[in-house]
């Protein structure tokens, strides 16, 4: 017999969980949808799914009637050190973005500010619903930063791929060096909780230097994520140099993939590599048009992504949403430029929710891991109930209501690997004011390091006259290309 319960206490040793009458998204490969069904969890694997589920004795029992059970959402690109500054750059363009981070200021984070950054967002990610989150981190200027780094993700009861970059540094003089290779082989065992990919991007420099990163990557044997498609810095000079050269691989993830040519898009889609789309970063911030449409074209896998809490939160439906809604947009926008109307849309909010669950679990590899709701996979599952909301009845169309109508406050319970990380709308287990205190420690120190003056101006950073970031936001190449402005 189950035992009601709904205290985190009791959750914590019970030796299975089943969440009962639930309407289940199972992201399967026939997109089954069950109404008034449980998810057993035992262990870390999901047991069984379907309706009335017979339960080990001990069984603790968490009500889903009127919700909604999926997997947990997967987001395939986020620079997660930048938290600890959440929302400082709302108002930047992505030239701003460079000017702070790569230009001026990237070098004044502490090892202990990257700790205070990764520890925040994977809290942030787990209390949205995201269970695994790629920290797309480039800024380890020294190892001392990186072994913080994946300190916080290690504190975090969250799934994780640690992508390693240094945006102060060329990628083949810091893949080359014996403190990076002996960081690999301390802290990466590449296990289905911590997983790693090599980040770095490719300038399109006809000489391409990064071909020895990629050498790197090869030898080690791990993927590697780059930005791509990025205006006024990756282009398609770098997508044929990788093609050429043999580094475009299935495992390759290419992060915006917003301003390429079709040449582009066919290399990517001939070579199986997949896609991270983060249509709001995308539309705010200046990468590109959000890649979706372009994508679906070509035939090239889709996940989601939310890029940087300088701008964007953790929230993944947000991400669905933006993204929905771009696709959409630029469909009708190229129906009407032919005097057409668009009667049926192409995009469907299922499939959206695809891209945001299993579109980025294949995307890293681990679509034998998470990313549906399958018995025998590890349970990285969500429930979207909130008895508190009017916005949560009815539920009429499941995978429309994830993405248009659900949100953040709606995550009543999260799963990851097993194991209860929310429960009743709170974390589980979580020292958030410990979390407070080392954020506001990076906080103080970029404030007085900077001063109040910098640090305001920041906030709207002014291009340097005679900069070449317009050119080359890449501080440790001399490579230019000017061919995105005006002169």
């Amino acid at each position: 017999m189950p035992t009601p319960a709904t205290p985190a206490t009791d959750l914590a040793g019970a030796p299975a969980v089943v969440l009962r009458g639930g309407t289940v998204l199972t992201m399967d490969d026939r997109r089954t949808v069950l109404t008034d069904a449980d998810v057993l969890v035992v262990g870390q694997r999901i047991e069984a799914v379907g309706p009335s589920l017979e339960v080990p004795e001990g069984t603790v029992e968490i009500d889903a009637t009127g919700g909604i059970v999926m997997p947990g959402m997967v987001d395939t690109h986020r620079h997660m050190w930048q938290t600890a500054v959440r929302g400082y750059g709302a108002d930047w363009t992505l030239t701003q973005y460079f000017v702070w981070n790569y230009l001026e200021h990237g070098k004044k984070f502490r090892p202990q500010d990257i700790y205070a950054g990764n520890l925040l967002s994977g809290l942030e990610a787990l209390e949205a619903g995201v269970t695994t989150s790629v920290d797309w981190s480039h800024n380890l200027h020294t190892v001392d930063h990186a072994d913080a780094a994946v300190d916080a993700l290690e504190e975090v009861p969250g799934r994780f791929v640690f992508a390693y970059g240094n945006i102060q540094a060329g990628p083949w003089e810091w893949s080359a060096s014996p403190e990076f290779r002996d960081f690999v082989e301390r802290r990466m065992t590449r296990s289905d909780m911590l997983g790693f990919q090599m980040a770095f991007d490719v300038t399109g420099d006809p000489e391409f230097p990064e071909r020895a990163a990629f050498e790197v990557a090869r030898d080690l044997g791990v993927p590697v994520t780059t930005h791509a498609g990025v205006w006024g810095a990756t282009n398609d000079n770098g997508i044929r140099l990788m093609h050429e050269h043999g580094f475009m691989t299935p495992e390759t993830v290419y992060v915006h993939a917003a301003t390429l040519s079709d040449d582009s898009y066919q290399r990517i889609a001939a070579t199986g590599g997949h896609a991270s789309v983060a249509a709001e970063s995308e539309a705010s911030c200046g990468q590109g048009y959000p890649s979706s449409w372009s994508l679906r074209r070509h035939g090239i896998p889709i996940s989601l992504s939310m890029d940087t809490s300088v701008w964007m939160s953790a929230d993944i439906f947000s991400a669905m949403r933006s993204t929905l809604n771009a696709d959409r947009t630029r469909e009708h926008h190229e129906a009407h430029a032919g005097n057409e109307t668009v009667t049926h849309l192409a995009v469907r909010a299922a499939d959206v929710v695809e891209w945001a669950t299993r579109g980025g679990a294949r995307a890293l590899g681990l679509d034998d891991v998470t990313g549906s709701i399958e018995a025998g996979k590890k349970a990285d599952v969500v429930l979207i109930k909130n008895d508190d909301s009017p916005v949560m009845f009815p539920v009429l169309n499941p995978y429309g209501h994830v993405v248009l109508q659900a949100q953040r406050g709606d995550v009543h319970t999260v799963l990851v690997d097993g194991r209860v990380v929310k429960h009743d709308h709170k974390l589980v287990d979580v020292d958030l004011a410990q979390a407070r205190r080392v954020v506001e420690d990076t906080v103080t120190h970029l404030q007085d390091t900077l001063g109040a003056e910098a640090w305001a101006a920041g906030m709207s950073p002014d291009v340097v006259a005679g900069s070449a970031v317009l050119d080359n936001p890449y501080t440790y190449t001399e490579y230019a290309d000017s061919s995105t402005h005006q002169r």
